[in-house]
């Protein structure tokens, strides 16, 4: 039995619990895709065929991670982090008045950040796909879909980076931290 004012316990702190959360695969993929982004974004517009070999890793990527969320860990899986819109928005209104409650998973914008982007990384695959296919080679609405998309993706990322940072000072935790390791503090 612990007493509060017991000297041998008065000055003690008590580390936080750490479970394991994002399993390998979830973690490999993350930083996998990382890797690709930057080496896609980077090779656009002069590497032609590094630029399609990487988008073609990520398109087998995203499909690794869409039958993932079917049959892999607690937290991987679909029905662990798609949330009603009405979920999100009430999390995002939180998120404004500084009372977001802590998820061990994702939160609900945080997953609905992962199916943007999964949506976002699926169309940029497919319309970069179609446009060096005999069908659609040189037609410049599949080019320019791509482009945009490819912007809108650029974007997503940015936002992701920004609610992880956000999310890492609301509840002092360091969340890129977690995605490398796994762990992340048991819920208080």
């Amino acid at each position: 039995m612990t007493i509060a004012n017991d000297p041998m316990e008065a000055g003690r702190v008590e580390r936080p619990v750490f479970i394991k959360v994002w399993d390998p695969f979830v973690r490999v993929f993350h930083w996998s895709l990382v890797a690709l982004f930057i080496l896609t974004w980077i090779s656009a517009d002069e590497w032609d065929r590094l630029h399609e070999l990487t988008g073609y890793a990520i398109a087998g990527l995203v499909g690794l991670r869409l039958v993932w969320g079917l049959i892999g860990a607690r937290h991987a899986r679909f029905p662990d982090f798609v949330y009603r819109p009405s979920a999100v928005i009430a999390y995002v209104k939180d998120i404004i008045y500084l009372r977001p409650r802590r998820y061990l998973g994702h939160n609900p914008a945080g997953g609905a950040m992962v199916l943007a982007l999964l949506l976002s990384l699926t169309v940029v695959a497919v319309t970069g796909v179609m446009s060096v296919s005999d069908i659609f080679w040189g037609k410049e609405w599949v080019e320019e879909l791509h482009e945009g998309a490819a912007y809108a993706m650029l974007a997503l990322v940015f936002l992701h980076i920004a609610g992880v940072v956000l999310a890492s000072i609301q509840h002092r935790e360091n969340l890129v931290s977690s995605m490398f390791s796994g762990l992340k503090r048991r819920e208080d």
